[in-house]
């Protein structure tokens, strides 16, 4: 299984679809939020956690469609099928590598962000805790999604169709736990419900992407 995601981190760091690129569309929405409504720091400091959830899901969103795709195309996917390591364990490791080499550099990186939108001093630590709940379900989900347009031509825009209202309960409580760690009120509600999305994708996901594959690959 370390083999396998070795392997998976080199494949996503080659293709171009490692943490530059959205690392790179992170930060260019978090720009650009500003040109759009105003350089005024009391309304940015009230957005922010809703605009850096958007920039960290939506990045997370623009791999996804290769988290298979390579291996679908020169057949890896049908050797790793037939191998006798279970396929869930195959899908859990690309899930794995699709949140190191997307999902984390956008944790890492989202304090320093954050300070571009006024973020309160409060909400950096509730930010990086709900970001480093949160994503692992984002990776999870989307490979599921990714699991369900393989093989597809030009699916990246179906893939998106089909992940996005998935990610929508992530959203809504990953960005409550930031909004009320800036705003200094408890945040036990939303951030148990979060890590309970991320535990239940975790614990389901894998076993419904691999009975997809099994289909796709018949």
């Amino acid at each position: 299984m370390i083999a396998l995601l070795y392997r998976d981190l080199q494949l996503a760091f080659r293709a171009g679809g490692g943490f530059g690129l959205g690392l790179a569309f992170f930060l260019i929405v978090v720009v650009l939020v500003p040109f759009a409504v105003g350089p005024q720091s009391e309304l940015l400091a009230r957005i922010a956690p809703g605009v850096l959830w958007i920039g960290a899901l939506l990045a997370c969103l623009l791999s996804l469609d290769r988290v298979l795709a390579l291996d679908w195309e020169d057949g890896s996917l049908d050797l790793l099928a037939t191998a006798p390591l279970p396929l869930e364990a195959i899908v859990t490791m690309k899930s794995c590598a699709h949140w190191i080499t997307t999902a984390l550099p956008l944790v890492v990186i989202s304090p320093l962000l954050g300070v571009l939108l006024h973020l309160p001093g409060g909400g950096y630590l509730w930010l990086v805790i709900s970001l480093l709940l949160g994503t692992p379900a984002l990776s999870v989900i989307g490979t599921f999604g990714a699991a369900l347009t393989v093989g597809l031509k030009r699916g990246g825009l179906l893939l998106s169709l089909l992940v996005l209202p998935l990610y929508v309960p992530t959203l809504i409580f990953g960005a409550e736990v930031a909004r009320r760690g800036a705003a200094g009120l408890a945040v036990e509600t939303p951030l148990l419900m979060l890590a309970g999305i991320s535990a239940a994708s975790l614990a389901v996901l894998p076993f419904a992407s691999a009975a997809v594959l099994r289909i796709n690959l018949r």
